[in-house]
């Protein structure tokens, strides 16, 4: 009798770890957002990696070495205050990526503007229209399981992001050797700016804001080959590229772009097509377009999986209806991508509620900011309790210091938390979101909007358990 042997089981390796690390954070479309800053971005990048990225990927490296069979911010936060906030966090970082999604489209439809008119990134209806279809592609990739998903991802990274940053990096430095004129200055007064305006604040916000999302490959962490020692040194290496990328391509970008001129969602092009036209290279223009596209199409493919698959472990736990806990072939929440993908097709149409496109940009942004930040709340406030709860627990990775080193990295990263949720009630100047009170009331209104859901969420397990109750009691004919 023949006997089928098992298929092998395929392991993420370090480096694809990497690149979905890297691949989720590090985008190109941030670049024009932080080199509205000028040199004063330096800063901005090192304050925020103390106190905020660093924490981050210290409390994540603990937390992910530590629990390897069933990862990520749910699992951390139910383990430490039970089922409800673990999923309130997990609700958090899904409803995030509704409003973070637009964002990223918005960007990829400003450079595929390049390739027809430049003139349409600026057009709502093109965009409006860009982002209802193209969505569905990388849904349809993740549809496909995660091994083939971070084939794509590793591959778009590297072409479509390492490449398109060592170009601009180059350009720029030839920029500055040949003596072209600089928009920027490295003097101290502004490399070091004054933190008591508000506008200082909502940029070390916003800077704060490109680092989300470190944690999000510890949903994978147990198709992971020897994952306490894997995922920590994942992340050594993903904090040192994004920070050399992110602050490289910024300064590129300021150095030679008035900051008036700068469009949130076109400003790569921008700039690679001033550094083309100096260097006479413009052929290559339609070369770069289609790089950057396809790196923010990998960069999306993560964010639509991994949030989703996260989704997935509380919808186990009752806190969603039957037909969201279905899972394909390929161990996928198919159900909960195929339903957000019909949300994002709702949810852009907030830009035609905007008075301009970068205004539009920025108020998603913020608002997937803010929630996202209120999951990190209760990842720091997790790593504290589930030290005391699970003192028995094998950690491989422990942050250094013993439990005073814990409270000052979770205590660090809390006070950036704490900042960056009082900073994004204020618009910034020189973006028009409308007035003041125009982008207070449809601020506060999304921030309820993505949060009152959990209501009716747990609303709904109450009943459902308070049914299963009714009908385990009920006599036996």
């Amino acid at each position: 009798m023949n006997v089928t042997s098992p298929s092998p089981v395929k392991y993420l390796t370090l480096f694809t770890l990497v690149m979905l690390i890297v691949g989720s954070i590090d985008s190109i479309r941030n670049f024009p957002a932080t080199a509205l800053f000028g040199s004063s971005l330096i800063f901005f990048f090192i304050v925020s990696a103390v106190i905020f990225l660093i924490p981050v990927a210290l409390v994540s490296a603990e937390l992910a070495s530590s629990w390897t069979q069933e990862g990520g911010i749910y699992n951390w936060v139910r383990l430490a205050f039970g089922e409800k906030w673990g999923f309130l966090a997990i609700w958090f970082q899904w409803i995030n990526t509704m409003f973070w999604y637009p964002t990223i489209l918005l960007f990829m439809a400003g450079t595929l503007a390049y390739f027809f008119y430049p003139g349409l990134a600026e057009n709502k209806f093109y965009l409006v229209s860009f982002i209802l279809s193209v969505f569905w592609i990388p849904t349809l990739v993740t549809l496909r399981g995660i091994h083939l998903s971070s084939i794509v991802i590793s591959t778009f990274t590297i072409i479509g992001l390492f490449i398109p940053v060592i170009l601009i990096l180059v350009l720029a430095a030839l920029w500055i050797i040949n003596g072209k004129p600089l928009q920027i200055s490295f003097s101290l007064h502004e490399l070091i700016p004054n933190l008591r305006g508000s506008e200082n604040w909502i940029s070390l916000t916003a800077i704060m804001a490109s680092f989300l999302g470190m944690e999000l490959a510890a949903v994978h962490i147990n198709k992971v080959r020897h994952p306490y020692r894997t995922f920590p040194i994942a992340m050594l290496f993903s904090v040192i590229i994004i920070l050399i990328t992110m602050i490289g391509g910024s300064l590129a970008i300021a150095l030679v772009l008035p900051r008036e001129t700068i469009s949130l969602t076109s400003g790569v092009m921008q700039t690679f097509e001033c550094f083309f036209a100096a260097y006479h290279l413009s052929w290559m223009m339609p070369v770069i377009v289609m790089m950057i596209f396809i790196s923010a199409l990998g960069g999306m493919i993560n964010w639509v999986v991994s949030p989703a698959q996260g989704l997935l472990q509380a919808a186990k736990y009752g806190y969603l209806p039957a037909f969201l806990r279905r899972e394909n072939k390929y161990g996928i929440a198919s159900n909960i991508l195929l339903m957000q993908a019909i949300l994002i097709n709702i949810i852009c149409l907030v830009f035609l509620l905007i008075p301009s496109i970068n205004g539009a940009y920025w108020l998603l942004t913020a608002l997937s900011t803010q929630v996202y930040i209120l999951m990190y709340v209760l990842m720091f406030t997790a790593a504290i309790r589930l030290r005391y709860s699970y003192p028995q627990q094998t950690r491989p990775f422990k942050i250094p210091g013993g439990n005073v080193g814990l409270w000052l990295v979770s205590l660090i990263g809390l006070i950036g938390c704490i900042v960056t949720l009082t900073v994004g009630f204020f618009p910034p100047s020189g973006i028009d979101v409308g007035t003041k009170l125009h982008y207070l009331i449809v601020f506060s209104g999304g921030l309820f909007l993505m949060i009152a859901p959990c209501l009716v969420f747990y609303g709904y397990k109450h009943r459902m358990a308070k049914k299963s109750a009714s009908h385990s009691t009920l006599p036996t004919p």
